[in-house]
């Protein structure tokens, strides 16, 4: 097996495992009781964007229609 086979064997590998955490995660599970999220609809308050300031520097958030999130700079 070639090194560039193998190692493109690895990354597949990897990312099939990744993949099958990723699912296995709950929403109750994705982050510890000290990290509360806080759910988008509060957070956009009825509104289709909401402009967060971090840093210093702004970012829109915005809701898609299929119900996605989208963070821009």
């Amino acid at each position: 097996m070639s090194a560039s086979l193998a190692a493109t064997s690895q990354l597949q590998v990897h990312q099939a495992a990744s993949m099958a955490a990723a699912s296995s995660l709950t929403p109750d599970s994705a982050y510890p009781a000290s990290h509360a999220g806080l759910d988008s609809a509060q957070l956009l308050n009825g509104q289709k964007a909401v402009t967060i300031v971090h840093n210093g520097t702004p970012y829109r958030l915005q809701a898609t229609k299929l119900g996605k999130l989208i963070l821009t700079k």
